[in-house]
């Protein structure tokens, strides 16, 4: 079983950025649903997500723990978050 995970959330002068880490490991988890095959909570893990998506309409950049396309959207060091 996959264990729950947390986020860290951010609040920067360009405004707010939600790094995931492995409470969403993918874009695609975020946006189709798609959870691990192995959840230890599947509700609590689907209510993350809603919690996760409402930030994201609030204007919240969400930077995912894994996704190897949204990373190239995300600043590396030791570049600055704006």
């Amino acid at each position: 079983m996959i264990p729950p995970a947390e986020s860290l959330r951010l609040r920067l002068d360009s405004g707010e950025v939600v790094l995931a880490a492995d409470a969403c490991y993918f874009c695609q988890t975020l946006r189709a649903r798609r959870l691990p095959r192995y959840v230890a909570d599947r509700e609590a893990m689907l209510a993350s997500l809603d919690r996760l998506e409402a930030l994201e309409q609030g204007g919240a950049r969400i930077f995912f723990g894994h996704d190897p396309e949204a990373s190239q959207f995300v600043p590396q060091g030791p570049h600055a978050i704006t």
